[in-house]
């Protein structure tokens, strides 16, 4: 789709839902993430310029910017992760569709982002990363709940396959002993 008809598609979503409820939001669905999505960045852009730009709706946590792995040179999108996940929704709101450096860029929602791993030799693959102190983001209340019942059943979780594999060692063990002791 064009991109200019999915700025537009966007706005008319926005509006359609002021009209429907006051309660609800197309925003809801991405209340887990502060990461956002911005394309059609003009390629002379860096790191700071595109911090410059969108800190002005909250405290940038981190950025990547993603650059060709031969030249070095930005491909014109990033991913940007905000501290504070409702700056999400005031940046794409109020950014997506603007002229900058006379090109419209896009800036939209990411429901799951995941940072690039680090190559062998330490440096990121195509990327570049600017982490804050604090690279965690401050989720919506509910959300942050649930990132914290996921990771507390993740850990029970572990800690029964641990007790699982115990058990099946002392059995191997047992019915091995016991094998060699019936032959005897």
């Amino acid at each position: 789709m064009n991109p200019m008809t999915n700025i537009k598609n966007i706005t008319k979503l926005s509006e359609l839902e002021l009209t429907k409820s006051w309660n609800s939001s197309w925003h809801d669905k991405y209340k887990d993430s502060a990461w956002i999505f911005i394309g059609g960045l003009p390629f002379t852009l860096s790191e700071g310029d595109v911090i410059t730009i969108f800190s002005q709706y909250g405290e940038v946590a981190s950025i990547n910017l993603v650059r060709d792995k031969d030249t070095g040179k930005s491909k014109g999108f990033c991913f940007l992760c905000y501290e504070d996940q409702r700056s999400t929704v005031l940046a794409v709101d109020n950014l997506n569709g603007i002229k900058v450096l006379n090109r419209t860029i896009r800036v939209d929602h990411v429901e799951e982002y995941k940072m690039p791993k680090k190559r062998k030799d330490g440096e990121s693959n195509d990327n570049t990363h600017i982490l804050a102190k604090n690279p965690e983001p401050l989720l919506a209340p509910r959300a942050a709940q649930l990132k914290e019942e996921q990771s507390v059943e993740r850990k029970r979780h572990s800690k029964d396959k641990k007790k699982k594999k115990k058990k099946s060692k002392k059995r191997r063990r047992s019915t091995s002993s016991s094998s060699s002791t019936d032959s005897d």
